[in-house]
């Protein structure tokens, strides 16, 4: 049996396939105004690159913030839900998730196998999730990348109060203008959204091992800014980290295929 997995998010839709339980192919694309005809394109991209035809899949289990929009996902599973049962499966000794993609962040406790005993969203500040770091990479005009390696270089800590994205961006103007070292800019942003995560974090306990996914996670900068803000804690970023929903749905549709259910 073929199962995929999808995380219809904001700014991208990532898509797993799982054929008896096994990872074949991986695929994303960016998510347009219309999810189902986003998620269909994913779905027919990972197709291809498992060789297969579309029809082939059968069943689909989508999560996200457009899940619900998917009239071929027979099961759609919560964000946190996915996020927990994928971070289980790929780190079976993790205790903490923390997922931050490009508009939302989650933190998530685990327990015993896997079961969630508490968990965080931060869902309306723009300021604790990716697109908070690529608005300010770009006013920076730098890439990403770039953005991310250059906070690693700073050495100054500049505090940076500006609760949201169009505020935080004009502090970063004016730092510009004072002729402020990119890299302390960098950091300053990296910080500042490390914080807010950080926070939420400590609302549901830290427990480690902390294990750290979502697209974000590939943000070295971000990555230590976090631990330091988290006090120091190790960070295990999981392999793949931006389909760790994806592939959760996917685990939980198979098990419940399995189980006929």
């Amino acid at each position: 049996m073929i199962v995929a997995g999808i995380d219809v998010g904001a700014k991208n839709v990532h898509a797993v396939l799982l054929k008896d339980g096994a990872l074949i192919a991986r695929a994303a694309v960016a998510s347009g105004f219309d999810h189902e005809e986003s998620a269909e394109r994913g779905l027919a991209e990972a197709a291809a690159t498992a060789g297969i035809d579309r029809a082939a899949i059968d069943l689909v289990a989508a999560t996200g913030a457009g899940r619900k929009a998917l009239s071929s996902a027979s099961r759609q599973p919560t964000e946190i839900a996915a996020d927990a049962r994928g971070a289980f499966y790929l780190y079976p000794d993790a205790r903490t998730v923390v997922d931050v993609g490009a508009d939302e962040a989650r933190a998530i406790r685990l327990g015993e196998a896997g079961k969630v005993v508490d968990f965080a969203i931060n869902e309306k500040c723009a300021a604790g999730a990716g697109a908070f770091v690529e608005a300010m990479s770009r006013a920076l005009e730098m890439s990403l990348e770039d953005f991310a390696r250059a906070s690693l270089d700073s050495t100054e800590t500049i505090p940076m109060n500006a609760q949201c994205t169009v505020f935080a961006e004009s502090e970063v103007v004016s730092l510009i203008h004072a002729n402020t070292p990119p890299a302390d800019i960098a950091r300053a942003v990296h910080d500042a959204m490390a914080s807010r995560v950080s926070a939420m974090v400590r609302r549901i306990g830290i427990e480690d091992p902390v294990v750290l996914g979502g697209g974000t996670a590939a943000n070295v900068g971000f990555v230590k800014a976090l631990s330091e803000a988290l006090g120091g804690v190790d960070l295990y970023v999981l392999a793949d980290a931006e389909y760790l929903g994806a592939h959760g749905a996917a685990l939980i549709g198979w098990e419940a295929a399995r189980a006929g259910s």
